[in-house]
């Protein structure tokens, strides 16, 4: 049986067009699983990275840490999770943060010091405050940065999301886990390629949205000479 017979079995079969073992459930899961993920990244990595990255202090600490934590293997810190806070939402939920955060938080450091000093003297100049020069000036630059970060974190974290069936958890992991676990490897063939394929779509996503959705005058001013 080859790949192409592996693949029409799993979507011709009819537990994968309804309930809670279709395609649309189990991508509806890996979404909700990834987005969470990412909103809690997010939330700790961007601020904390775009202070870093105004003040200067820290950068390369920030720096060689965030290359560290990309070597910590996430089932490892799946199983320590568990360990410590039992099986559930959390187990999943603290690896994929950590995994989310450091590209997230390198991008806003980054993208804060590309920042022309001269605009941030001159808005200094005109009796901004600190605050204002961040989020007035600073932040609308970074976001070219903080949108190539997030691509970064989305995809690595869809990637890695499949762990969540390790701990009895749903999503596209549930196929290749199962498939894995019953010697069906239609199911884990076509789970693995859905898993790529919302990869694949995640990176198409932010190409556009860098494209099409960032102002003319940011995306003009990070474009190479």
């Amino acid at each position: 049986m080859n790949w192409l017979s592996w693949l029409s079995d799993f979507i011709g079969s009819p537990d994968r067009r309804s309930g809670p073992d279709s395609i649309l459930n189990r991508i509806a899961e890996h979404l909700a699983l990834s987005a969470e993920a990412l909103f809690y990244a997010s939330l700790l990595a961007i601020p904390l990275g775009l202070l870093i990255g105004y003040t200067g202090r820290g950068v390369t600490f920030v720096t060689a840490t965030a290359g560290a934590t990309r070597a910590l293997p996430t089932l490892g810190l799946v199983t320590l999770a568990v360990l410590l806070a039992g099986v559930g939402d959390t187990a999943v939920l603290l690896p994929l943060v950590a995994l989310a955060a450091p590209p997230l938080l390198v991008a806003a450091v980054e993208g804060v010091r590309d920042t022309d000093p001269d605009v941030r003297d001159a808005a200094r100049g005109v009796g901004m405050t600190h605050r204002q020069v961040l989020l007035g000036v600073c932040l609308p630059s970074a976001l070219p940065a903080l949108l190539a970060g997030l691509r970064t974190a989305t995809v690595q974290v869809i990637a890695t999301a499949t762990v969540a069936a390790y701990v009895g958890l749903g999503g596209l992991g549930r196929y290749v886990i199962d498939g894995l676990a019953t010697r069906d490897y239609a199911v884990t063939v076509g789970g693995a390629l859905l898993v790529v394929l919302l990869a694949v779509a995640a990176q198409l996503f932010f190409a556009l949205l860098a494209r099409y959705a960032l102002p003319p005058g940011i995306r003009a001013q990070r474009r190479p000479d």
